[in-house]
């Protein structure tokens, strides 16, 4: 086949849970024999869109890329003012519309040479609904559009105007049933084709080497936060009933972050940043942590859960996320809150309970391995692809 992948942002560099599935399925889709091209901005900030790619094609892992220029970059004070009207009250049609051009990024040479060149592909790939080469470019090629909608929970999906942008893909890829179950929900009919195909991970590395955390004197007990410390996040939660926890006598240990930090980070002796981190003291992280927690009150799929269960470390997930509290429940690999006081007895029992914590982790690595590794994921995605293809034939 001939497949054109869509998405925001794009890169081996770039540490974002949506770019990080497109670029490894393009890669995948590469390797299998197809003819894989991306379209993507020039972008690698999400947060203002500043040009930071130069405009063209490349090659990388066996993908054509090719990067077009954002017009503009975000306009941080029209985007916040815009996204409380909308979000607060029902709005128009048009004022929906223009929050998705304002969230960006704004790729009007992207649209246009999907508009010229779209139908070349058999069949187009995107990725994020709210993103802007998304919303307004699926349309240009609804015909042969698979839409990953990588949708979660929150205001946006809420908008009017996606009732009918769901109804327009000619297949889907969802992350998880929860995902699905939302999407399904907003579009207000069955969406078929469509496949749960989640994504794919390699059986982890042998247990990390504690020597690499030593040297960043991380301590031998500690919990782990992994991912971009954001509020998005609901890091500034996760901080809030971390204090409370050690500050009511709760089990003593160090919450060590690993990720991009977006917000402030609290000042306290048993919270420790170390920032990015290499592979090697990632693996470390997850091996030797003893429990991965996961504060987010949205996500279409938590990847640091599933590489978390891949080393065996049990989780302590936001139950508020119905799809941290699915994957929980479906791989019986951790324990959820939802309050400070939940938080900390989960955490108390995570800590100090001798056998069943290392029970959980085993019984998420064992989920992964039956529904995560890549032939899996990827004998979805090819089955589902087919079926679009197939039924676009019989139509023509």
């Amino acid at each position: 086949m001939k497949l054109a992948c869509v998405i925001h942002r794009y890169g081996a560099d770039i540490a974002g849970g949506s770019e990080a599935h497109c670029r490894q399925l393009a890669e995948r889709l590469a390797a299998a024999g197809h003819e894989v091209a991306v379209f993507t901005s020039c972008a690698k900030d999400y947060v203002t869109w500043a040009n930071a790619y130069p405009a063209g094609t490349s090659m990388l892992n066996g993908v054509t890329i090719r990067r077009f220029p954002v017009r503009r970059t975000r306009r941080i004070k029209v985007f916040a003012d815009l996204s409380d009207e909308v979000f607060d009250a029902r709005s128009s049609p048009d004022r929906q519309e223009a929050w998705f051009g304002e969230n960006g990024p704004d790729t009007p040479a992207l649209l246009e040479h999907l508009r010229l060149h779209g139908r070349e592909f058999d069949l187009v790939l995107f990725w994020s609904y709210r993103y802007a080469p998304t919303f307004f470019g699926l349309p240009l090629v609804a015909e042969r559009a698979v839409l990953l909608p990588t949708a979660e929970d929150d205001p946006a999906i809420g908008l009017d105007v996606l009732e009918e942008f769901f109804r327009k893909p000619a297949g889907f890829l969802f992350l998880t049933p929860e995902e699905e179950a939302l999407v399904t929900l907003r579009a207000g009919e069955a969406l078929d084709p469509s496949a749960v195909i989640g994504a794919g991970l390699a059986p982890a590395p042998p247990r990390g080497d504690r020597a690499r955390l030593d040297a960043l004197d991380v301590p031998p007990q500690f919990v782990l936060y992994l991912g971009r410390v954001d509020r998005n996040k609901g890091c500034h939660t996760m901080f809030e009933y971390f204090a409370e926890h050690l500050a009511d006598g709760g089990a003593d240990t160090t919450l060590v972050l690993a990720g991009p930090a977006k917000l402030t980070i609290p000042s306290h002796p048993r919270i420790m940043p170390l920032g990015l981190v290499d592979d090697g003291t990632r693996d470390a992280l997850l091996a030797h942590a003893a429990a991965l927690i996961v504060p987010s009150p949205y996500e279409s799929l938590s990847m640091s859960l599933l590489e978390g269960w891949n080393h065996g470390t049990p989780a302590l997930v936001n139950a508020f996320c119905a799809v941290l509290q699915g994957q929980a429940r479906r791989a019986n690999g951790g324990v959820w809150y939802r309050s400070a006081r939940e938080f900390s007895a989960g955490l108390t029992w995570l800590l100090t309970e001798p056998e069943g914590p290392r029970a959980l982790g085993a019984q998420g690595g064992a989920y992964v391995s039956r529904e995560y590794r890549w032939p899996v994921v990827m004998q979805r995605v090819e089955a589902l692809l087919e079926e679009v293809l197939r039924r676009r034939s019989s139509l023509a």
